[in-house]
């Protein structure tokens, strides 16, 4: 039987990880008029809540996650961390892509130290950082390896190593399994299902997969496209670790995906 997990206790602005956004706008200019991409979007996410976000092509998720990453500044409306306006890029928010964006020329150890490039610690400190990051995400062996002698979910993690070791209060996922192969993604959000469950991190992925999204998510955001609007928030209500086949797992599959194609007939 399926565990119920606890109710979520209400947001603190004061705990770290609590992300607000109200009354949130954003439009992009072409040929000369406004096209609205966002549209008063309203969030509260919890300290240590995972959100999946899924709609549409199109329909804002990854602009509205570059926008709390702090990437896109011109936006309206208010985005707040632990109550403190976001302004721009800050180390207390990571995020990790579809590409995992390591750098060809360094090893993994190197790529992952980049991160903590700019911290005070010396450098036996960074060294015990960055061999618990490896270690957290199982590539202990692999620390001198080039990222193309890595296959795609290593490399991922390796990724995912250098978002988490800044220790961020918020980590942002773009489609991060998006390129890889069926059995490799099934593994890796295994993976980041037990990191998530060991850091308590509050998370946020964008994803096109409605299994994923479930799988994976306290809450799954499902937006409305032109102009990416919340159309619904669906509370997935199930403890982690979850077990794929669950019934309410596969019902609220079902109604998501009537919402999504009631929107493509639209």
């Amino acid at each position: 039987m399926t565990a119920i997990a606890p109710p979520i206790p209400p947001l603190a602005l004061d705990t770290p990880g609590a992300l607000s956004i109200r009354g949130l706008n954003k439009h992009y200019p072409i040929d000369g008029r406004r096209l609205p991409v966002l549209q008063h979007i309203d969030l509260q996410v919890q300290p240590g809540e995972f959100i999946a976000i899924v709609g549409a092509s199109g329909c804002g998720k990854s602009t509205l996650l570059r926008l709390i990453a702090g990437l896109e500044t011109d936006y309206e409306g208010q985005m707040q961390l632990d109550g403190k306006p976001i302004r721009g890029p800050s180390l207390d928010r990571g995020m990790v892509f579809q590409d995992h964006r390591l750098f060809p020329w360094k090893t993994v150890f190197d790529n992952i130290a980049l991160a903590l490039k700019h911290s005070r610690l010396d450098k036996a400190h960074v060294a015990a950082r960055v061999n618990e990051h490896i270690a957290l995400v199982g590539l202990q062996g692999f620390e001198h390896a080039y990222p193309h002698q890595l296959s795609g979910g290593m490399a991922q993690r390796a990724a995912i190593a250098r978002a988490l070791i800044t220790q961020p209060k918020l980590l942002l996922l773009d489609e991060p399994f998006g390129a890889l192969d069926a059995l490799t993604r099934v593994r890796m959000q295994q993976e980041l299902q037990r990191l998530w469950i060991q850091q308590r991190s509050t998370m946020i992925m964008v994803t096109h997969d409605v299994e994923e999204a479930l799988y994976l998510g306290d809450r799954v955001i499902v937006l409305e496209p032109r102009p990416g609007r919340i159309r619904h928030v669906i509370e997935v209500g199930l403890a982690h670790p979850r077990e794929r086949n669950a019934a309410r797992l596969q019902s609220l599959r079902q109604e998501i995906l009537g919402q999504l194609l009631s929107q493509a007939g639209h």
